[in-house]
Formats: structure tokens, C-alpha cells, sequence
């Protein structure tokens, strides 16, 4: 119940806020027996007078273009593509380092980095890099999935997940 007097008296007081510099009115605060908080303008009220600090008004004038090349501190814009390429899906391999490159269009921008997951599990960190080294893996099926970070190393976007097989020997 307090929360919805405090909710409806912000509320009034945003309007009064809003109203007063139209009007050029004083306001004031009231504060009754039982501790209640009111704002009015009758000056005959016992209240305490308000300083409002002005506010902001809203520009008229028309918003400047974007730049069409994000500055690294823009915000996030996804990518075109970003895919495993190499190697193809349900590929064999020897059992032996493999190399994944990672499809990533438009380039990748300074501030993001990519890092790459071999069976859910970090195994490359984040790098500046569209290619990557897999060590070697036990033989049997493995899944590759690649993760795009932002600035902040947040991971916005992922690649979906490719099944390999590492062939037995040597």
C-alpha cells in the first residue's frame, strides 16, 4: 500500500515537474501527522518550497546520420555469416592437430574476438583470428562450435555445432 501512495505521489510529483515550468508555479512539500509526503502549490499549505531543477527539453533539429563504419565502441551489429568452413561436417580426420577456419563476414571487427568449443569445452580462447589448431583428439566423434565475443566478452554470436570423426592411428 505504501509503495502505490510513494508510486502515485512520484507520479504527481513528475507532473508537477512537468506542469510547473509552464506555469512558473512554486511548489511545495507537505509532509502530514502520519508521515505522508504531498506536493501542491497552495502556498498557504505549510509546506516546504521546492527547488525543481529545469528539464531537459527535446532538440527539434533532424538526428545526425550514422557513420557507415562502426567505431569499435559502437554498438554490437551482427554478422552476415559465421560458420565453421573447414573442415566440412561429418569429415574424417587423422588422429592428429587439425586446423578449423572459421567463416566470418563482414571481417571481424577489432574489438571482437573469436574462440572455439571442441565437445562443449574450451579449447581455444578468444582470439582476433578466424583459424584455429585442435590438438590432437581421441579417436570417435567430436563436436567443433565456434563463439563470436564483443567488446566486453560477451558472446553474441555462435556458430552451429559440427560433428567430426577422428579416424583411429596414427
Amino acid at each position: 500500500m505504501r509503495q502505490q501512495r510513494v508510486g502515485w505521489l512520484v507520479g504527481m510529483l513528475m507532473a508537477a515537474l512537468a506542469w510547473g515550468p509552464l506555469q512558473a508555479q512554486t511548489v511545495y512539500r507537505v509532509v502530514d501527522e502520519a508521515g505522508n509526503v504531498t506536493f501542491t502549490d497552495d502556498a498557504d499549505s505549510g509546506g516546504r518550497e521546492v527547488t525543481l531543477k529545469p528539464l531537459q527539453g527535446v532538440s527539434a533539429s533532424t538526428p545526425e546520420k550514422p557513420s557507415a563504419e562502426p567505431s569499435p565502441g559502437a554498438p554490437f551489429m551482427p554478422y552476415d555469416r559465421f560458420v565453421i568452413a573447414r573442415p566440412a561436417s561429418t569429415a574424417t580426420l587423422p588422429a592428429a592437430p587439425f586446423p578449423v577456419e572459421v567463416e566470418v563476414r563482414p571481417a571481424l571487427r577489432d574489438d571482437h574476438r573469436v574462440r572455439l568449443l571442441v565437445d562443449g569445452s574450451l579449447s581455444q580462447s578468444a582470439l582476433r583470428s578466424d583459424a584455429f589448431w585442435v590438438p590432437r583428439l581421441a579417436p570417435g566423434e567430436h563436436r567443433l562450435q565456434a563463439e563470436l565475443l564483443d567488446a566486453r566478452q560477451r558472446v553474441r554470436h555462435r556458430t552451429p555445432e559440427l560433428e567430426v570423426r577422428v579416424a583411429p592411428g596414427g
